[in-house]
């Protein structure tokens, strides 16, 4: 079979993406760039480009769903928040207030300290009130992967936080 003789220009960054997979693969770059072609022209080629893009839609879909729940109950939990401390709250005599506000301070540089600990450890506090509204079925029926009825290592109460203040 007779090929014919193409010449084209490409971005330099796929032409070095190019000559590494050749020299990778052991192929030519033609014969690379023939099977690329062939690929992309094929008949099933648009279904499977399609498929590709309905998994990675889906995909999106899902996480923009998790995103959306997350986000919710975020503003959930702070507007509950917000609205017990105003609720609870006393105003403070005037003779009071460089006190508490200096208490205030120490307890947000606490606060962002705990914060940032619990975000290095890979904590999710949103995760983990999602997964005490809606347990999995092993964790909600309490049982384990060896069918006895005590409580898994990993289903322990972690409220608890380390170095945890008022």
């Amino acid at each position: 079979m007779s090929k014919t003789r193409l010449n084209i220009f490409i971005e330099p960054d796929h032409a070095k993406r190019l000559r590494q997979l050749a020299a990778l693969k052991g192929e030519t770059k033609s014969a690379i760039v023939a099977a690329a072609l062939s690929s992309y022209l094929s008949p099933d080629g648009a279904d499977r480009r399609e498929a590709a893009l309905a998994s990675r839609l889906d995909r999106l879909s899902n996480q923009f769903g998790r995103l959306e729940r997350d986000q919710t109950i975020l503003i959930e939990t702070l507007a509950l928040f917000i609205r017990y401390t105003l609720s609870v709250s006393a105003p403070l005599p005037e003779a009071h207030q460089k006190a508490a506000r200096a208490q205030g301070r120490l307890r947000f540089n606490q606060f962002v300290d705990q914060l940032g600990r619990h975000l290095q450890r890979g904590g999710s506090l949103v995760r983990q009130v999602h997964e005490e509204i809606l347990p999995d079925e092993e964790r909600f029926f309490g049982l384990t992967d060896d069918g006895n009825n005590q409580p898994s290592a990993d289903s322990e109460d972690h409220n608890g936080e380390e170095g945890a203040s008022p």
